[in-house]
């Protein structure tokens, strides 16, 4: 149930449920298992209402908005200046909630000899710069890129961060469970998830999460450090979005007040995300 990847759908149904209490939530597969554990308590508590949660990503959350299939979108990054303009032609309003934050996580094989990198390092890999890890670890062995398609908030955070065009050569995964499972079987794999998702995952995490600095002297900083994050110390931490058209704000209130709620704020924390003060 928590490993969910983009194309699985999670549905609760409710004989009371009717339109106006039935809830489609489309987008981020780094969120989607996020929402799925929200969305489980949430019916828990409310069931008059039934709530579908899919991924597939960022981009087709809001494309899903802007078509009129989702109630909610959730996204991994703001949105573009295209998506804005599309949705002011349109004549679609958004009310836009950041409901928690992020760190994404850069992972290599466990057997990696390093354990911390920089970020101009971490470019030159992900640009295709450096092809070999002889000029990192003084291995001579190739680099196999893991990444994501470009309708992904994940791969749209990382390239802006690193201020990047990623290699043609980075091999596109579905998610973060395809990711984490090329990189474990592959001593020259290196690939980005969600932190989250590791810390879901630690009773079988057979990878290695690098710490990040950004220039030498620097401290190197771990995704898994919950003290930096909430600090704001981990150079790839982000806030996490929901966009609701307008139309569908009094249907959604009631979920999103509740991922605001004691309730939904444990479910964040536990889920290896971080909570945002408003």
């Amino acid at each position: 149930m928590k490993q969910l990847l983009g194309a699985i759908l999670l549905i609760f149904l409710s004989a009371c449920g009717g339109e106006n209490r039935a809830i489609k939530v489309k987008g981020s597969d780094t969120e989607v298992n996020l929402a799925v554990s929200l969305a489980e308590a949430f019916y828990k508590v409310n069931d008059d209402f039934s709530l579908a949660i899919s991924g597939g990503g960022s981009g087709l959350g809001i494309a899903s908005i802007i078509n009129g299939q989702a109630d909610i979108a959730n996204s991994s990054r703001p949105l573009s200046k295209s998506e804005i303009a599309l949705f002011e032609e349109k004549g679609i309003k958004i009310r836009t909630v950041v409901f928690a934050e992020d760190a994404t996580a850069i992972i290599v094989n466990k057997d990696f000899p390093m354990d911390s990198i920089d970020v101009v390092t971490l470019g030159k890999i992900f640009d295709g710069t450096y092809k070999s890890w002889k000029s990192v670890t003084g291995q001579d062995m190739p680099i196999t890129l893991y990444g994501r398609q470009s309708n992904s908030g994940t791969h749209s955070f990382i390239k802006k961060k690193l201020d990047i065009r990623f290699s043609p050569d980075a091999k596109e995964m579905n998610g973060s469970a395809q990711i984490m499972g090329s990189v474990k079987s592959d001593k020259t794999g290196i690939g980005y998830i969600g932190a989250g998702y590791l810390l879901q995952n630690t009773e079988q995490l057979t990878v290695k999460a690098l710490k990040i600095y950004e220039k030498a002297g620097d401290a190197a900083v771990s995704p898994m450090d919950r003290k930096a994050i909430l600090e704001g110390r981990y150079f790839l931490q982000r806030p996490l979005y929901q966009f609701v058209p307008e139309e569908s704000w009094e249907k959604v209130s009631a979920f999103i007040a509740f991922e605001k709620g004691l309730t939904g704020q444990e479910i964040i924390e536990d889920s290896g995300y971080y909570i945002v003060n408003d």
